[in-house]
């Protein structure tokens, strides 16, 4: 990818190729999709993928995308995650409109299970769960019957009523299709259908005691909302013949909806199965699901990655049939082009080193002019107020600098950022040895960091003025993992951990127009990288990304 270049393939992918031929042949005449995630957790940037496929293309092509919560599981689901998702597909861009639930649909996937009972089409099956497992066998391993296999349609609508009426204990029984326990794809071995639940859902209370498994619900939820394209990840691939299986035995008043599998988001350093950012969270390494190491929606957003930049990174990589995994960075690289336009210039001191300017006017202060972003000239300049004494970088200076070094030392001269060019004649140490002052004289006629007479410094810095310097903090993230592919080499993600992910720095040093920072502004320290403005914490700011590109070094090396 060349600087700048974010195109996408989008409009060239097997699935809008799908759609496109199936809109001109006739065989749909609308597009509506879902977005059906599950309220058990919060949403990650392998959702983002399929939200913006989701939402995308139903707009693409004048249709519809619905958000419907798989809220099947009565154990794991809270309304916590239902408004945290509904707020996180708005941040990305995109209005769910009212929002649907499988538990809308109970009643008549009851009735549709009743029917298939009829139909001698399921059953109820009264052994434990590892046994139905064992006896599910594997590939090559033939699969084994259920003793209860064949009751009568009758003896299996009483029990079956029996459990929806609480009658039955939690795990006494459940209900199966019965297909084929010897089909060479082993979703179609008697699946489950339901299960007994004595736990009160977020949404309907204590109505229910047996709740429908995804691949009973999904599909004919689907058929229920008129659904015509079921875009899932390829791990369902193997489960679309139970889909169509199901929908095919149904008395559906309407066309079946037809499920497309296609590559799920994975990125190098980053873990995105929810029980393992569950444990993240329950065990303290990380300090929640917005904490801007994880790759949560929330965690993103509040380390500063605009919405725009993952919409794009998601379009640019596109849509394939073959999982992949992204280097982190790219998804990077979209976010520092998008802050490089659109983000603030301010000034920050995050390990600071007072500066004097010994033959500086005492008392005198001075303002500046600096460009807000020279990337947008409406965004014009501020005035940035400066004095003889200052705030600098520690690592601006060095005593006994090593080679290559063409920032502050003693004897040398360097610009400070629209300000004056100023020369090194002293430094004071502690009993460490660690600098503490240092002393510069200033060149008057250099305001606005231009010499008079032409001569040239090979290093401009950034300053805080002293006296008009706000105190606060910023927070500095490397990869929470540190393998491309987490757990690789052992199994076990949490192996390659990386307990050195954040850095906290308090005592940084800003400038003041920095206090104007709205929460979850995102600005550019110069020099530093990009930080944004914690949303809940005053002059609190964390690192979304670094200045440098470090996804064109690794282009550059594959």
């Amino acid at each position: 990818m060349s600087d700048g270049d974010t195109s996408t393939a989008g409009g060239d992918d097997f699935v809008r190729e799908l759609v496109r031929n199936e809109l001109s042949n006739g065989v749909v005449d609308r597009v509506i999709t879902r977005f059906p995630p599950e309220p058990n957790g919060y949403l990650h940037i392998g959702h983002a993928k399929a939200i913006t496929l989701d939402f995308g293309l139903a707009a693409e092509f004048g249709g519809r995308c619905n958000l419907r919560f798989d809220d099947t599981n009565p154990d794991t689901e809270d309304t916590e995650f239902v408004d945290a998702i509904i707020d996180d597909v708005r941040w990305l861009g995109y209005e769910p409109g009212e929002p649907l639930y499988a538990s809308d649909y109970f009643e008549q996937l009851y009735r549709w299970a009743e029917h298939l009972i009829e139909q001698g089409l399921a059953y109820v099956d009264d052994q434990d769960a590892d046994t139905i497992s064992a006896q599910r066998g594997g590939y090559g391993k033939p699969g084994v019957e259920s003793p209860f296999r064949d009751r009568t349609p009758e003896e299996n609508l009483a029990l079956f009523r029996a459990m929806r009426n609480g009658e039955c204990a939690e795990g006494s029984r459940v209900l199966r299709a019965r297909i084929d326990m010897q089909h060479e794809n082993m979703q179609l071995r008697d699946p489950v259908m339901y299960r007994i639940r004595n736990e009160p859902h977020h949404r309907t209370g204590d109505t229910w005691h047996i709740y429908p498994t995804y691949d009973w619900a999904h599909g004919q939820s689907d058929a229920i909302e008129g659904v015509t394209h079921s875009l899932c990840t390829l791990e369902f691939d193997a489960h679309r013949p139970l889909y169509d299986w199901f929908l095919q035995h149904l008395p559906l008043t309407g066309d079946a909806p037809n499920q497309t599998e296609f590559a799920r988001l994975e990125l190098t350093h980053t873990v995105t199965s929810k029980r393992r950012l569950a444990g993240l969270v329950h065990d303290g390494i990380v300090d929640g699901w917005d904490d801007p190491r994880m790759p949560t929606l929330r965690g993103l957003r509040r380390r500063g990655y605009p919405a725009a930049a993952i919409r794009d990174f998601c379009s640019y990589i596109g849509v394939s049939r073959t999982n992949s995994r992204h280097q982190i960075e790219l998804l990077e690289w979209f976010v520092r082009d998008h802050l490089n336009r659109d983000a603030l210039r301010r000034m920050a001191v995050l390990r600071p080193l007072r500066l004097v300017i010994t033959d500086w006017p005492d008392g005198h202060v001075d303002t500046v002019d600096v460009v807000n972003n020279p990337e947008d000239p409406a965004a014009g300049t501020r005035a940035v107020p400066f004095g003889g004494d200052l705030w600098i970088e520690q690592d601006d200076f060095r005593l006994d600098p090593p080679p290559k070094y063409f920032r502050l030392t003693p004897g040398r001269e360097v610009r400070l950022r629209a300000a004056y060019l100023v020369t090194c004649t002293d430094a004071d140490t502690d009993a460490d040895g660690n600098v503490t002052t240092v002393y510069c004289t200033h060149d008057p006629g250099s305001r606005g960091g231009t010499a008079p007479d032409g001569r040239k410094v090979k290093s401009t810095m950034h300053w805080v003025s002293a006296a008009h310097a706000l105190e606060g903090s910023a927070m500095l993230y490397d990869r929470l993992f540190n393998a491309d592919v987490p757990g690789d080499a052992t199994g076990d993600p949490m192996d390659d951990l990386n307990i050195a992910s954040r850095e906290i720095l308090t005592g940084c040093r800003f400038e003041p127009a920095l206090g104007d920072a709205a929460p979850g502004d995102v600005v550019q320290f110069e020099r530093l990288g990009y930080f944004a403005h914690d949303p809940r914490t005053a002059l609190l700011f964390h690192r979304t990304v670094g200045l440098r590109d470090e996804w064109a070094r690794i282009s550059a090396r594959s």
